[in-house]
């Protein structure tokens, strides 16, 4: 019910039908949304709302596309580099911007940000 609300709402306000990326998109922020929450519940020590959470964010799950590797996404951010020609840190927000759109909902966007900085720190 949760996903059905959040992409009903989303077609309100866009007063359309969404496209699949679209969908994708809300999906991965409602399963980033989860995760936040979970990661705040466990500072407050909040151990029903963790599981209760983590049970929403499995069924997001099921909905996202497969889950990329770190080492898939180590390797895709390679060829992106040598593709948009980022190679200092200078362009870290041209090869972010490049791999996020690539690899929208098939990684975490805190990973990629990780993995981006390691490989134009290379």
């Amino acid at each position: 019910r949760m996903i059905k609300t959040a992409i009903q709402a989303a077609e309100i306000d866009k007063k359309s039908e969404l496209t699949a990326e679209e969908e994708l998109t809300i999906l991965s922020r409602e399963a980033k949304q989860r995760r936040d929450s979970i990661v705040e519940f466990e500072k407050a020590n909040r151990p029903e709302l963790v599981e209760k959470t983590q049970g929403e964010l499995v069924i997001v799950e099921k909905y996202l596309p497969a889950q990329l590797s770190l080492e898939e996404v180590q390797a895709k951010i390679a060829e992106i580099a040598e593709q948009v020609g980022a190679t200092t840190q200078k362009e870290f927000g041209k090869l972010m911007g490049a791999v996020m759109q690539a690899l929208k909902g098939q990684a975490d966007g805190n990973v990629i940000k990780e993995q981006v900085k390691a490989h134009l720190n290379k």
